[in-house]
């Protein structure tokens, strides 16, 4: 995955969330369920589009970098 599709992906479930957020009335159940499977997925993909930079930088194949699980990427700290 090249960084352009990456972020072409991150703006489509930025776009979700936005309109998740935005309602009126609350979320349902499955729609609550959504928004947080959408914030777990754009760690994902910060974090996959950070390895493949920083892989570049440092002369290395960014294609080389893998998109980590879930537990790994939610259990970074800022």
């Amino acid at each position: 995955m090249e960084n352009e599709e990456i972020l072409d992906d991150i703006g489509a479930l930025v776009e979700e969330e936005r309109a998740l957020r935005q309602r009126t009335g609350g979320l349902l159940p499955e729609e609550r369920a959504r928004l947080s499977e959408l914030e777990v997925r754009l760690d994902q993909c910060w974090d996959l589009l950070r390895q493949r930079r920083a892989k570049a930088e440092f002369g290395e194949d960014p294609d080389t970098a893998t998109l980590r699980p879930a537990t790994e990427v939610e259990s970074y700290r800022s």
